[in-house]
């Protein structure tokens, strides 16, 4: 539960620069903006108009945009 409404807090980040897969858990207080390829070691950065790496790379969105909200 966010805020009161059932958000998935486990989302997939695709690197995109080497196609690395990993399921991550989603923090509920704070905005990831900086991920780290493990293993490329490339460091992404939220896409232009998304909030966090999960916002751009993640198979769910995070978990205040899930709840319908502005997100950090």
């Amino acid at each position: 539960m966010y805020n009161g409404k059932k958000v998935e807090l486990e989302s997939t980040i695709t690197c995109p620069k080497c196609g690395h897969k990993k399921t991550e858990m989603m923090p509920t207080n704070a905005c990831e903006f900086f991920y780290e390829c493990e293993c490329c070691k490339t460091r992404l950065r939220p896409l232009e108009g998304d909030c966090c790496v999960y916002c751009s790379y993640g198979t769910v969105k995070c978990p205040p945009i899930q709840a319908g909200e502005n997100c950090c």
